[in-house]
């Protein structure tokens, strides 16, 4: 059966934008296009209202590349339970409160069983410090929470 990944949208941002003078994002940038090529075709991939919201932004030119790029992948909605588990996200405490978009992500693909989340924000997602407690609040709604990662750590063999 093939493995389902929930695409957050700095993913798509790194896709797309110019390449960076920043060598970090530089690689970052490099990396997303390399997984987008070669690892993406072997996944079954959703995204949600919220990322094609956030993709809508900014700039109108690259905005347009970031949907394009997303355009024929299914979406996921935004369910009352999904609402609550990002709720708790927040009043528990791993996501702060000025960041409910991250709690959505990861409450959105929790909540259709999603095996990978992949972002790039480290910040608040893919952060090794929230995950135990992230994984936990999923349990206690029942579900199990995703595997959170970045492009690079899921690049396979």
């Amino acid at each position: 059966m093939q493995s389902t990944v929930y695409i957050e949208t700095s993913v798509i941002s790194y896709l797309i934008s110019n390449p960076s003078r920043d060598l970090v994002t530089a690689g970052h940038q490099q990396i997303t296009q390399e997984w987008w090529t070669s690892r993406l075709p072997v996944f079954k991939v959703y995204i949600s209202e919220l990322v094609v919201r956030e993709a809508s932004g900014g700039d109108k030119v690259s905005a347009q590349k970031r949907l394009d790029a997303i355009k024929n992948f299914p979406i996921l909605e935004l369910k009352e339970d999904t609402l609550e588990l990002a709720r708790t996200f927040i009043e528990k405490g791993p996501i702060p409160e000025n960041s409910v978009e991250d709690a959505l992500h990861i409450a959105i693909a929790t909540g259709h069983g999603i095996d990978y989340l992949v972002t790039w924000n480290c910040a608040h997602i893919a952060n090794a410090q929230m995950q135990t407690k992230i994984a936990q609040i999923c349990r206690e709604f029942g579900y199990e929470c995703p595997t959170i990662c970045t492009p690079e750590e899921l690049m396979g063999g």
